[in-house]
């Protein structure tokens, strides 16, 4: 199927990426600018805190943590920087998989999305690498062995909406429309799932220190601040946040 896929060229791979200035404001929240005067705020990212108890290691207390920490604080005076970026693989599937539906062949149309899956996921991987290698060029000298790729040795994060430090998904909105994730064929429900479906998109983090988290259950206070911060009603966010209540 792999084979068929490449040599009849049924599928189409493109993608975006933006690096852009940021500065955390506030504990939680990141502001990412248009340019470099930052006069100008793109959009802010509302970040999630860990709210869960840490056991205290060898006399060592361990943070909540949250994103944000990632980023400068803007009162530091530093010009920090965050990307963002958006693939698919999956441009052309549709055809394909309507002419395996249309002879009953469900192997064939599970099997074909799977595989389109697996090649965006390598696509965010492979553009995650010249990001950090060339395109931002902060670990321009990375050597590593697929192994530590897939060990995840290198230094930065690409966390996702969804995943465990970034489990909503409503940001996704700002990100598509500064990434103009239309002009290379992506778009959002109204769920905010990702067409095509054999997509991926997320934030890069370059800190040293940047590590991937589950920011688990949140306490009503939590909720509370955020819909303050981000004047949104209370129903509306609990909806959003509704896994991490």
């Amino acid at each position: 199927m792999l084979r068929k896929i490449v040599e009849g060229r049924w599928l189409t791979a493109n993608g975006v990426i933006a690096l852009l200035p940021a500065n955390r404001v506030g504990d939680d929240d990141i502001e990412v600018y248009t340019d470099e005067t930052k006069s100008e705020v793109a959009f802010t990212y509302y970040g999630l805190r860990q709210q869960n108890e840490k056991p205290v290691i060898e006399g060592v207390a361990r943070p909540n943590q949250c994103l944000a920490d990632f980023i400068a604080p803007k009162d530091s005076g530093i010009t920090d920087y965050i990307g963002m970026f958006a693939v698919t693989a999956g441009l052309g599937i549709e055809k394909h998989e309507k002419r395996f539906e249309d002879a009953g062949d469900d192997y064939s149309s599970i099997m074909l999305k799977a595989l389109a899956d697996r090649l965006a996921e390598a696509f965010a991987e492979y553009l995650h690498e010249r990001v950090r290698k060339d395109l931002w060029g902060y670990a321009a000298d990375e050597k590593l062995s697929n192994e530590q790729l897939i060990s995840e040795k290198y230094r930065g994060i690409r966390p996702a909406p969804g995943y465990p430090a970034c489990p909503e998904h409503t940001v996704k909105a700002d990100m598509f429309r500064i990434l103009e994730a239309e002009d290379i064929g992506m778009s959002l429900t109204e769920s905010y799932a990702m067409f095509p479906g054999a997509a991926v998109s997320g934030f890069y983090f370059a800190h040293p220190a940047s590590k991937y988290f589950t920011v688990g259950k949140i306490g009503e206070d939590q909720l509370t601040d955020m819909a303050s911060r981000r004047n949104v009603p209370m129903d509306l966010l609990s909806r959003w946040l509704a896994p991490n209540l």
